[in-house]
């Protein structure tokens, strides 16, 4: 496509065509309107209201400016909110606006009108990141980068096409969460164990996820077991990948894997499942 001429040009030359045109028969008022569309990029009829001076090139329309919502007096404001609860992210200072506006106001150090007020509070929270994104940029706040351990590079992540027929003695190994509707407090978890060839399972209750006791649980679960452990695959939790439990699998020639990394999921009973 042929890049378009500047406004300017467009304007002189609407200018230049515009008595031939006018004074042009049905044939030439064509072949003008050809041209001129084709160097000037305007519609046909555009061009034919331009050429018959009924508008102007600079009667274009332009994008109309928004009017701001939220203008300085709010982003101040809401400077003040944020450094008072130091410094969360939109979506935890969103609800906490009514309490924190009341406890400051009360104690005078805060005073709003009511227009103000209620634009702070109605304001969402990806709007409260906007405004304060300024405010975090000057104070050297920066989103840190979360850490990856080093032992995840360790264990090879494996799909459940890679098992390609095992011989009975790998498992698929996962904690089931005996929680209720509500993952809070304590709550007993259960190590299950099931072998991809047989689907014999294995289950052994744990007081707490942590990894020695996921350890102790395999050992114990190897003493029964009609067939060797031969091995593990389990998700990304760090009740899995972790030292103690790629050392003992190293020890006893036990291949250990992991999946690839997704939305972290807790078995609420025996079917339902709730993300976090």
């Amino acid at each position: 496509m042929a890049k378009r001429i500047t406004a300017s040009a467009r304007g002189e030359l609407v200018r230049a065509l515009r008595e031939r045109y006018r004074g042009g028969n049905r044939e030439e008022k064509a072949r003008i309107l050809d041209e001129f569309g084709c160097v000037s990029g305007y519609h046909r009829k555009h061009a034919i209201r331009l050429l018959n001076g009924a508008t102007t090139p600079d009667d274009a329309p332009r994008p109309r400016s928004r009017a701001r919502v939220y203008d300085e007096a709010i982003r101040q404001g809401l400077i003040v909110l944020w450094e008072a609860s130091d410094r969360v992210c939109g979506k935890r200072l969103k609800p906490l606006l009514p309490i924190l506006i009341g406890a400051l106001e009360r104690h005078g150090h805060m005073r709003l009108d009511d227009t103000i007020r209620t634009k702070l509070l109605t304001a969402s929270a990806a709007t409260m990141d906007r405004l304060l994104q300024g405010a975090r940029q000057a104070a050297g706040l920066k989103k840190a980068a979360r850490a990856v351990p080093a032992v995840r590079s360790s264990i090879p992540i494996r799909t459940f096409a890679d098992w390609s027929e095992p011989p009975p003695g790998s498992m698929e190994v996962d904690l089931v969460a005996h929680c209720g509707d509500v993952a809070a407090g304590s709550f007993v978890q259960t190590l299950t164990l099931t072998d991809i060839a047989t689907g014999w399972t294995e289950c052994m209750a744990l007081v707490v996820r942590e990894a020695t006791l996921v350890v102790e649980a395999i050992e114990r679960v190897r003493e029964v077991m009609p067939f060797p452990l031969r091995a593990i695959d389990s998700d990304n939790g760090s009740e899995f990948v972790n030292e103690t439990l790629l050392r003992y699998c190293t020890t006893n020639g036990i291949e250990l894997t992991r999946s690839r990394r997704t939305r972290r999921t807790i078995r609420l009973g025996s079917s339902r499942r709730m993300a976090l």
